[in-house]
């Protein structure tokens, strides 16, 4: 017998999620040196080490959440019920203008990052100020973040000019460039916060770093207007005239993309970050996601920040793509359960170029697995495994996390980070916001 670290049997159900949808049933998963090493049936056979029984257990791919503000979790609710552009500028900037600071961040990205692992999220795609701190969050949680410092032209929490921006963003790159968590990446905020030149520096510092690029584009009708009077184009033939779009770009929304747009994402292998509940609460619209799709883009689920959705559970984002693409478009078989299941897993291991790495039970890959419980009523009968983790279950229903093969929840609860203490922290926050700033 072989020695393993950690051996996962008698799984009810294995959904890798790789490019042939391969299932097993009653079958195990073995882990060594942080990654899977063998994944089938009556393994268990093969190999000795730390062993967890998983019956009534479905296991997949560790959830990868696109696009996010982590530390937002500490303006959660806060200017509800308004218009993008009355609650950026009314309530979020003020507030973030007031509070954001290295111990803000920190903390909100603490709650964020208990949140998401509570809701298997083993990877996220952060773009907000001061990473460092979000960083430190990350590693002490042991969960896996691609982190970007919001670039803009103006002065931010983060920076005075978008040429600080940039600097602090090479700074990051070069301190975490080989780390096992953090992943740095180039974060311009969007085509309306930032000159071409600001775009164009953006990218070649994403080449010059072989990095991602994370962006904003095409989230609401007032953008597409106030680009196209600008600059006499609509966002994505902008960003194309100007040369920043290729295949390292990560677009956060897309709400709005013309026909002849679809096709120049699809020719740049642009991929897109699809945040549902985020675009209907500000009512900025519905993304055509299965336009994007039948065109061969690559689309992950992201949640946005929680000041705009508000929570961090992927799966419960995932049930409202799929259930809101077959309303709009009168057809139930759009957005079908797997690939729903596909956006958040391996769709957004391509989304964040981590696709080697990540986004399927397979071996070689890092060992990101969720186990979701389905010994409950609303979980029984199974008829189909991937429809009742789409429409039957929630971020609640995970049992167990492992991350780089190690074990961060465990009968759902985060070995990682205090409840207790996140809970106090947020409370206090809440208090001082409450006082402070228009409520």
């Amino acid at each position: 017998m072989k020695k393993a670290d950690l051996i996962l049997t008698d799984i009810s159900y294995i959904l890798t999620m790789d490019e042939n949808f391969t299932e097993y049933k009653n079958a195990d998963i073995v882990i060594k040196d942080e990654k899977i090493i063998d994944i089938g049936e009556n393994k268990k056979n093969e190999y000795f080490g730390k062993t967890i029984v998983c019956k009534d257990k479905i296991a997949i791919p560790g959830l990868i959440n696109t696009h996010t503000h982590a530390a937002m979790t500490l303006l959660r609710g806060y200017g509800s019920d308004n218009p993008l552009k009355v609650w950026l500028e009314e309530y979020i900037w003020p507030a973030e203008g007031k509070f954001v600071s290295y111990e803000f961040v920190k903390d909100g990205s603490s709650i964020a990052c208990y949140e998401m692992l509570r809701n298997g999220i083993t990877t996220f795609v952060d773009m907000y100020f001061f990473e460092d701190a979000v960083a430190e969050s990350i590693k002490a949680a042991k969960i896996r973040g691609v982190l970007c410092t919001g670039i803009l032209d103006f002065p931010t929490p983060g920076a005075k000019s978008p040429d600080e921006g940039l600097k602090k963003t090479e700074d990051f790159i070069k301190q975490f460039e080989k780390d096992e968590y953090v992943y740095p990446c180039v974060g311009p905020h969007a085509p309306y916060t930032c000159s071409p030149n600001t775009l164009k520096k953006a990218m070649d510092l994403a080449e010059k770093y072989d990095v991602l690029f994370h962006i904003h584009v095409s989230e609401t009708k007032h953008e597409v207007n106030e680009i196209k009077e600008k600059y006499g184009e609509t966002p994505v033939k902008h960003l194309d005239k100007i040369g920043v779009l290729n295949d390292r770009v990560l677009t956060a929304h897309m709400v709005y993309p013309t026909e002849e747009e679809i096709e120049i994402l699809a020719k740049r292998g642009v991929k897109v970050a699809h945040c549902p509940e985020s675009n209907l609460k500000l009512a900025s619209g519905i993304a055509p996601i299965p336009k994007m799709l039948e065109a061969g883009i690559t689309i992950g689920i992201g949640t946005d920040g929680t000041a705009s959705n508000d929570d961090l559970d992927l799966i419960g984002e995932i049930a409202t793509c799929a259930k809101l693409h077959k309303g709009v478009n009168l057809d139930p078989t759009v957005v079908n359960a797997r690939q729903a299941l596909a956006m958040a897993t391996i769709g957004g291991a391509k989304s964040i170029r981590l696709e080697d790495k990540l986004g399927s039970l397979e071996t070689g890959k890092l060992a990101d697995i969720i186990l979701i419980d389905i010994n409950d009523p609303h979980l029984q009968p199974i008829f189909d495994p991937y429809t009742h983790i789409v429409y039957s279950s929630t971020g609640k229903d995970v049992d167990t996390v492992i991350v780089n093969g190690n074990i961060v929840v465990s009968e759902k609860k985060v070995l990682t980070l205090c409840k207790d203490e996140l809970v106090e922290k947020a409370k206090n926050w809440g208090e001082k916001i409450k006082k402070e700033v228009k409520r």
